[in-house]
């Protein structure tokens, strides 16, 4: 019998979600845990982590998973490298679910960056004001280049002190549009976007309003995750599955 864990947190993810129960197949979806409250989805779901690749591993056997979708965040490095090593160690069968990332066109000016320690390197210099499109989880680094004011989106209110001295948090859950986010980037008198190659759709506005406004874009490039297969769609993804 199929029993599929799909590693979400993605609109990829729910998709899936949504295919897989469609289908009439047992699923579990595992949301990472970082939301506070995530979408409801038609497949059984579970928060948390697995407790490393020996819990992930564990998890796999004791749950009699057949399949493992990775459908996470592009930038979920370590529960895709985390993955890798479980599936392979059960024999597990792996693919992820992964949006194409971003490529420059005509308009955009990007300057290209490996990670986030290099992004707050290259906002050295006078006081800017800065669009930090990241998620919490990587605003502490940021700390380290004061002189900026900062305008955060956040899917969910701060519930600690933010380590920013200057930030405005706007509180929003994506997909986004492209004129929502212009008005954003112009009320806020936006001169730079700090922004992760996720790929997509639902993120990838703040991009175009960037462009249009003729503001540039630190684009923080992916990490290297193991090799996996990868598919670019759901309808992929089902086929694989069979």
């Amino acid at each position: 019998m199929t029993r599929i864990l799909l590693l979400g947190g993605t609109t990829e993810a729910n998709l899936m979600a949504k295919a897989i129960a469609d289908a009439g197949l047992a699923g579990v979806y595992s949301y990472a845990g970082r939301t506070e409250a995530p979408m409801g989805q038609p497949i059984h779901m579970r928060m948390g982590g697995f407790g490393g690749v020996e819990g992930l591993r564990t998890y796999l056997v004791d749950q009699a998973i057949t399949h493992v979708i990775d459908a996470t965040h592009p930038f979920a490095a370590q529960m895709s490298a985390n993955a890798v090593a479980a599936c392979t160690a059960t024999g597990t069968p792996l693919i992820a679910l992964e949006r194409a990332p971003w490529v420059a066109g005509e308009g955009d000016r990007w300057t290209h960056v490996p990670d986030i320690p290099a992004a707050v390197t290259a906002l050295a210099g006078p006081p800017q004001r800065v669009f930090l499109a990241i998620g919490r989880q990587h605003l502490e680094p940021f700390a380290g280049q004061p002189q900026h004011h900062y305008l955060l989106r956040l899917v969910d209110p701060p519930t600690t002190p933010l380590p920013l001295p200057q930030a405005q948090v706007v509180v929003a859950r994506g997909p986004f549009d492209v004129a929502g986010d212009t008005a954003l980037l112009q009320s806020h008198a936006t001169q730079v976007v700090v922004a992760k190659n996720a790929g997509g759709k639902g993120a990838v506005a703040k991009i175009a309003a960037a462009r249009a406004l003729g503001l540039p874009v630190l684009m923080i490039d992916r990490p290297q995750i193991p090799p996996r297969p990868v598919a670019r769609s759901v309808k992929d993804v089902m086929a694989w599955l069979g």
